[in-house]
Formats: structure tokens, sequence, C-alpha cells
């Protein structure tokens, strides 16, 4: 089945970077669009980036444009969340995801926690 185990959160200083990876299995990653999802307390998840898999294309929405990076290594069949200019606002449980749907069962990893503060 699918599976995901994310890892590189942690606690860093506004104004730093964190890597963020993420191993999948269970399904055809070469052929897959990738997502990473973060979740605040209290909040809905909220998508963070989103990469295809035919043309790597990326895209964000705009509370981390510019920040964060999202990539792929077919091979190793991980992808990465770069995030650069770490805000407290960032602070949650991030998730990798395939797609843009959230299954209904929630995210199949555990995710990692990123916590961004002085």
């Amino acid at each position: 089945q699918v599976q995901f185990v994310e890892s590189g959160g942690g606690l860093v200083q506004p104004g730093g970077s964190l890597r963020l990876s993420c191993a999948a299995s269970g399904f055809d990653f070469d052929t897959a669009n990738m997502s990473w999802y973060r979740h605040r307390p209290g909040t809905d998840p909220d998508l963070v980036a989103h990469i295809t898999y035919y043309s790597g294309t990326a895209i964000y929405p705009d509370a981390v444009k510019g920040r964060f990076t999202i990539s792929r290594d077919n091979a190793k069949k991980t992808v990465y969340l770069q995030m650069n200019s770490l805000k407290p606002d960032d602070t949650a449980v991030y998730y990798c995801n395939l797609g843009v749907n959230i299954p209904s069962g929630g995210f199949r990893g555990q995710g990692t926690q990123v916590t961004v503060s002085s």
C-alpha cells in the first residue's frame, strides 16, 4: 500500500533553513505527482508545494513562494522540500502526499515536525 516516511524536521530559529525528505513506497513513483502539506493545530492542512512527474513543474502558494523548493529523485523514490527563510508561522507537521487529494483516511505517513522559534 501507499506509504511515506518523512524526515528532516526539527527546531530552527527564524530565518533558518531545513530540508525535508519523504521516502515513498507502494506505488509507481515515476508517474506520480507529489505534494507537501503542512498541518497546524486547529486548522485544515495546507498545500505548500506540488511537483508534476512528467516535467517536474512545481507550484507553490504565495505564503511560501520564493522560500520553499520542492524536488524529486525518481531513482530514490524520494521527494524533498527545501525550506529557507523560515518564519514562526511555518511551524507545523509536514506531510508528503500522492497527488493533491488527501486520502479520506488521512495522510499515509507519520509526518515530520518543524518548529520555528527563537
